[in-house]
């Protein structure tokens, strides 16, 4: 920070304390702190400051040029933090705290397209409380002066409405846009399976996430579809220029753009999921030139962002060690107050499922709740329900760390198969990378032992695919016979049909007695209920 620098507006010096951005085409920016000193009065619509001289006590107007604009605007909590990454100082225009009004134009633009013979649709706007009609009105007068929204005389007309954000406490302004979602063409741009990402960062020891501001806004609508987002509200019709939230196609674009941006250096160094971009080396001397790759990129497509050297990506806390859960996350099941209804069963089973494959007994530990879930099935929470939720809201408090599977080296899968269901366990050198579990279906009930064990194996198979197919395998059962299935001379149909898609695998099946097979024995016997999804 400077001290004491003196600004001339003749007739007028002021002397400031500015904190130094490296900024090129720009002097000086004089902000709300300056302004306040020195009662000074904003004018957005001509465009001028004006204050009062001390020295003639006449009004001085200053002018603002239009083609002056500024590039990057830096608090200074998000400086120091920039600061100690000397390679994200050279890109501190990349890390505006504001976006700088309308994207320009891109190569891509987002489009919505309807179905054929479509008619416009218009609803009347929500009734709001007087507190949310306050903001209603600033947030769209934000979003005028920012040039993302504009009046319309669209035909075509929903209801705006607030959602809260619970990480910041405000309210975010959005669209009920259900009616046009229903009757646009859907984008079948595939969304990126999570597991798969995380499969990426093998080896990787050191990280940094940069998050889009407001990355939606970043994108402009084509022309021809903006009155199709337009928006109904207490005071007037607007329409969006630029990607809104609640367009059912709006993620699939982004991540067409985003790997469009980053196709070269994405599963090298780069993942990325919707505005998460996670970039990971296995050096720090690595990870600074990987920054500067990743950061050019967004120079170049005038892409805005914020930085974070923290390791939280996607519900998951990273590190050299592999991958935990984020005890943030974890928080929302902990606090989740008694299910009462069948909806909210399913909506608890669906957050702490998503971290299912830490648990190594989830699908057992989870089937009184689930049983309540089944269709015809009389709602009664009884204790061996509430000793199922404690039980899962424990476990996620004490979950392992699972490593991260290195494809250059061989896997192990411990099996096991009971008339209770399939429980298997995915590992590398002695370290777990995965559990799974699920309950026998009706007609596998019926299944000799040799083929349950067998069908365990493919049960494994399929569910690792991404992991296995390429790589060498060892397969461990405490089926003392299945060993020799690959060499035995007379099999059944189901064996035949099984075995043609081993043979897609790099595997040797070892006999491993039940009592050292102790995890996957487990999960098998307590696996009654099909929640888990690895």
């Amino acid at each position: 920070m400077a001290r004491q620098l003196r600004v001339d507006i003749s007739p007028e010096s002021f002397v400031i304390n500015p904190v130094i951005l490296p900024h090129q085409g720009i002097d000086v920016i004089l902000g709300m702190n300056w302004m306040v000193e020195n009662d000074a009065v904003l004018h957005v619509g001509n465009r001028e400051v004006q204050l009062k001289s001390k020295v003639t006590g006449k009004i001085l107007k200053i002018h603002i040029p239009e083609q002056k604009h500024i590039e990057a605007i830096v608090n200074a909590t998000e400086l120091q933090e920039i600061k100690r990454i000397p390679v994200v100082c050279e890109f501190s225009n990349v890390f505006s705290k504001e976006l700088p009004g309308l994207p320009l134009d891109r190569d891509v633009e987002f489009k919505i397209d309807l179905v054929p013979g479509t008619a416009p649709v218009s609803r009347r706007p929500y009734k709001m409380a007087p507190d949310e009609l306050k903001e209603l009105k600033t947030q769209l007068q934000e979003q005028l002066d920012k040039g993302f929204i504009r009046p319309s005389s669209s035909p075509w007309g929903y209801p705006a409405l607030f959602v809260e954000k619970k990480d910041q406490g405000c309210k975010r302004l959005c669209v009920d846009y259900r009616p046009l979602n229903a009757v646009t063409v859907k984008n079948k741009y595939p969304l990126p399976h999570i597991d798969i990402l995380f499969d990426q960062l093998a080896g990787a020891k050191v990280f940094s996430k940069i998050n889009l501001r407001s990355g939606y806004y970043q994108i402009k609508i084509r022309e021809e579809d903006i009155p199709k987002t337009a928006f109904s509200t207490r005071y007037g019709l607007y329409e969006y220029l630029v990607m809104s939230f609640g367009l059912t196609n709006a993620p699939a674009f982004f991540i067409y753009m985003m790997n469009s941006v980053f196709m070269n250096e994405l599963d090298k160094f780069v993942v990325v999921f919707i505005d998460d971009i996670l970039v990971y080396s296995k050096s720090e001397e690595e990870h600074e030139e990987h920054l500067r790759i990743v950061l050019t990129r967004l120079r170049e497509h005038q892409l805005y962002a914020k930085f974070s050297k923290e390791v939280s990506f996607l519900g998951h806390i990273l590190s050299e060690k592999g991958v935990a859960v984020d005890p943030s996350k974890v928080k929302d099941v902990l606090n989740w107050k008694q299910p009462e209804t069948v909806t909210e069963i399913r909506s608890f089973l669906g957050l702490a499922g998503y971290y299912s494959h830490f648990i190594k007994d989830f699908s057992k530990t989870a089937k009184p709740m689930a049983s309540l879930t089944k269709k015809n099935t009389k709602y009664r929470w009884d204790p061996k329900c509430e000793e199922a939720f404690t039980s899962l809201k424990q476990s996620l408090t004490s979950a392992p760390v699972l490593a991260q599977p290195d494809v250059t080296k061989p896997f192990d899968v411990y099996c096991d198969a009971s008339g209770n269901g399939l429980g298997c366990v995915l590992m590398q050198e002695g370290r777990v990378i995965a559990y799974a579990s699920r309950q026998l279906r009706k007609h596998e009930a019926n299944y000799a032992t040799h083929d349950l064990e067998l069908a365990e194996v493919v049960h494994a198979l399929k569910i690792w695919r991404h992991y296995l197919l390429g790589n060498t395998c060892h397969i461990y059962t405490y089926h003392k016979s299945l060993k020799y299935i690959l060499t035995q001379p007379e099999l059944n149909m189901r064996q035949r049909r099984w075995l043609e898609l081993i043979k897609d695998y790099d595997l040797e099946i070892h006999y491993h007695p039940g009592k050292a097979n102790v995890v996957a024995d487990a999960l098998s016997r307590r696996a009654h209920c099909n929640i888990i999804e690895v």
